[in-house]
Formats: C-alpha cells, structure tokens, sequence
C-alpha cells in the first residue's frame, strides 16, 4: 500500500485538520499552519499544540507536513519582501518544531530577472539565516517549479546549486512535484521517460535526498511550463502514467500528498481512491 493523503484546512484551530485527515482516510496530510494568502500570523496556542500532537499520534498518520505560504518569496531581490519573508521562513520552521511536523515544504520563488545565480543565492543565504536562528530537527524540503518565466527550481540543477550554497545540508530534502516535473519538460508518464528522469535526478541531487512527492496531475502538457493541477488520471500525465509512477520502487515508499482540485467532478476523497487503484 503507498502512503498517501491530500492537503487539509486548519480552519476552528490546527488541531481539527488531523481530525479532517482521519475523516478523510489519509496515511499521510499536509496544512499550511496559518493563513497562506496574507503576513500576519495567529500565534499557537498551548492548548492547540497539545491537542495537534496527541491527535497525530492517536492517529499513527504520519508524516504531518507544513508547507510554506504563498506571499513568502526567497529568490526575491526587493528587500522588503525578502525580509519578510526570511522571516516567514523562521516562524514556520519554528512552528513546525512546536507542532513536532517533520517536513516543512517551500517553494524557491522568482528571480524576477535579476538572474538564476542571484535567485540562488538569495534562497540559499535565506535558508542558512533560518537555520542559524532555528536549531530543531526540522526538514526544509526544497519543491521543484513548473519552470515559469524566473522561477528558481525548474530544473533539477537549479536544487542543486542552492543545496550546495547550504550550510547545515543534513536539514535540507526534496519534495518532487509530478504536475511540475512534466510541464517543466521532465517525461515521467512512461517506464523509459521516467527511468532517465529519476536517473537524472539521481545524478545531479541525488536519490536519498527525495524525501516527500506532491502526485497532481496537470491541465498543461509537456514542457508547456503552465502550473495547472488537474484530478489524477485526468490530466494530460494520465492513468497509465500514474500507474508507472506509483509502481515504482524507488517512489511508491515515499509519503505522497494530493494538491489535486476540489469540483463537481471529484473531491479529495474520489483521488486519494484513485491514488490506490493505481498503486495496486
């Protein structure tokens, strides 16, 4: 059986998304541990700690993942964003460490055309601050972008460099997005396709660093760089595409987590099913 789970809501206190991943039959879930859309932050209470880890234990789903909101931008070259969200970067791998999550998921961010070897330093002088100034056990793990124009994390090199620009590299993993992957040119719908793709992950990452998948398919086709989720099976990575990525040994181990749509075609819980027959 793969461990698999979808992104849950925090919304009445953190605790209840455990409750939501239960209800939900998730091996594995994911939140975003405040509001994802704004700054401000509403500060955990005791009382929501406590309860968030004996649920995650009564529960024996695990891992819990955090992810990053969505404002924080840690290639920026505009300093008042990149302050800000250095500083997001702490507080979540703070909370992360309060509410004993394991992986804290962030994306890389836009350059925004001051160059890929700026975006790179960038994040990776973000990340050595975090960690200087938060010592836990949390893993920071570094997604894979669709490759849109500036983005920082399109290609398997651009994790890399930055991973080699880190200090404390046994904090760092990688979570690999399927959706993202393809449209950023990587072929994983076919044995062939998906082979020379984790070789080459392999080779320029290195396998043992992949830590947490992200299995959404996607509405853009091949190298089309448009970050579009789509239902699985559904999209253009498809049902036998699923089947070769979820049957392979190096990945089906992995927790992996849905980001998939919510609509009058299927819920969460219809693509977590999916997930399992095409595992089986």
């Amino acid at each position: 059986m793969v461990k698999v789970g979808f992104h849950v809501s925090i919304a009445g206190s953190v605790d209840k998304a455990v409750d939501r991943a239960v209800a939900g039959g998730c091996d594995t879930f994911q939140i975003f541990s405040r509001n994802p859309r704004g700054w401000r932050i509403k500060e955990l209470t005791p009382t929501e700690i406590e309860l968030f880890i004996e649920k995650v234990k009564e529960s024996r789903i695990y891992p819990p993942v955090d992810h990053m909101p969505y404002l924080p931008n840690l290639a920026s070259p505009e300093e008042d964003v990149y302050r800000r969200s250095v500083d997001a970067l702490i507080t979540e791998l703070e909370r992360c460490g309060m509410l004993e999550i394991p992986y804290l998921v962030t994306h890389l961010g836009s350059h925004k055309g001051s160059g890929l070897e700026n975006g790179y330093r960038r994040v990776a002088d973000a990340i050595n601050t975090a960690f200087s100034r938060v010592d836990n056990d949390v893993i920071l793990l570094l997604e894979n972008t669709a490759g849109t124009k500036n983005s920082v994390g399109g290609a398997f090199e651009d994790i890399s460099a930055i991973m080699d620009l880190i200090d404390r590299i046994d904090r760092i993993g990688v979570c690999f997005d399927t959706c993202h992957a393809f449209v950023a040119g990587y072929e994983i719908r076919t044995r062939e396709g998906l082979d020379a793709t984790l070789k080459h992950f392999d080779e320029v990452i290195g396998l043992s660093q992949l830590k947490l998948l992200h299995i959404n398919d996607t509405k853009g086709d091949l190298g089309s760089r448009l970050d579009r989720h789509e239902h699985i099976g559904l999209g253009m990575i498809g049902e036998d595409g699923f089947r070769v990525i979820l049957r392979d040994p190096r990945l089906r181990d992995l927790p992996m987590i849905l980001e998939t749509p919510v609509d009058q075609r299927r819920g969460d819980l219809d693509n977590i099913r999916k997930v399992r027959e095409l595992a089986d």
